[in-house]
């Protein structure tokens, strides 16, 4: 069997290339197809690559042709499908995730959240969009803050940047293996998610049976403001504020100021419950040994 040819760019790497380089090399694993992966400029051996991604000045998606840097760029995303991510240009990651997500994900909708999580975010990055707003000095530590530190340094000459790309590309494969994984048990959670919200009547706290990865799916259900569930580490039961967004941490309603930092036998005494143990100074959580407990703090937290 020939190899399929894996083309792209030499040289220095960013996110986008290393990303759709390890998407690429997952797909035809997953075929069981043999393939090499070439970094180079050589218009001669771009024009018989299989897949070229992130160079060569054309966009093709049916023949695997996944460069943005022409002047026309390679389209962005519309809102059909891609909701809050409207606008947000097209990079070599985002062209191949565009083609094969739902391939290596099982499905459109797990597809579509890594989308959401892992790749318009680099795809922003690469075409200059900000996404955050800069409020301090300091900013957020971003994937491809990670990947530029993987690029030699100035001063490392004797560091061979093909064998950094490699390696980078591994990395990525199993960062990416790892957000399908969680994005197929998101899916999963959401599910049951909604179907314990459904069947509750009092819909002001909802009672999880599992520590389901739930902020998400409950910020669009307006009604809850508190959700008790079982933590896994311990066999202690936790109540926690529902934020106006998953993103922020302003909670719809906070645990009351007078909870805030105690722990035991004050909690305790302040809220009536015997098993009380914690309550977050940023009021966020609260923590009782039984879930009796737990649907108590939750009750006169929503009432105070």
């Amino acid at each position: 069997m020939t190899p399929k040819k894996l083309i792209t760019h030499d040289g220095s790497f960013h996110t986008d290339d290393v990303f759709a380089c390890a998407a690429l090399s997952l797909m035809l694993e997953k075929q069981g197809e043999k393939f090499e992966i070439i970094r180079t400029r050589d218009p001669e051996i771009i024009k018989n690559g299989d897949y070229v991604f992130d160079v060569g000045g054309f966009y093709d998606e049916g023949k695997n042709k996944f460069d943005h840097h022409q002047i026309s760029g390679a389209g962005r995303r519309t809102p059909s499908g891609n909701e809050g991510q409207e606008g947000i240009e097209y990079s070599s990651f985002g062209l191949v995730w565009k083609k094969f997500g739902e391939k290596l994900s099982g499905s459109g909708e797990a597809a579509e959240l890594v989308d959401r999580r892992l790749v318009s975010p680099i795809d922003a990055h690469d075409n200059g969009f900000d996404l955050v707003e800069k409020k301090y000095d300091v900013f957020p530590y971003l994937i491809q803050d990670f990947f530029r530190v993987m690029r030699p340094t100035w001063r490392e000459e004797d560091v061979n940047i093909n064998e950094m790309f490699f390696e980078s590309v591994l990395i990525a494969k199993k960062l990416l293996l790892r957000e399908i994984t969680h994005a197929k048990d998101t899916i999963l959670s959401n599910q049951s998610v909604i179907s314990i919200y459904n069947s509750t009547k009092d819909k002001s706290f909802i009672i999880l049976d599992k520590n389901y990865p739930s902020s998400e799916i409950l910020n669009k259900l307006p009604e809850v403001f508190f959700v008790v569930y079982p933590a896994a580490s311990d066999g202690s039961w936790r109540v926690k504020a529902v934020r106006n967004d998953s993103k922020s941490f302003k909670n719809r309603k906070d645990f009351p100021a007078s909870w805030a930092g105690l722990r035991d036998e004050e909690l305790q005494k302040i809220t009536g419950v015997p098993d009380a143990v914690f309550c977050h100074r940023a009021l966020f959580m609260a923590v009782a040994k039984s879930k009796e407990g737990a649907i108590s703090l939750a009750q006169k937290a929503l009432v105070i």
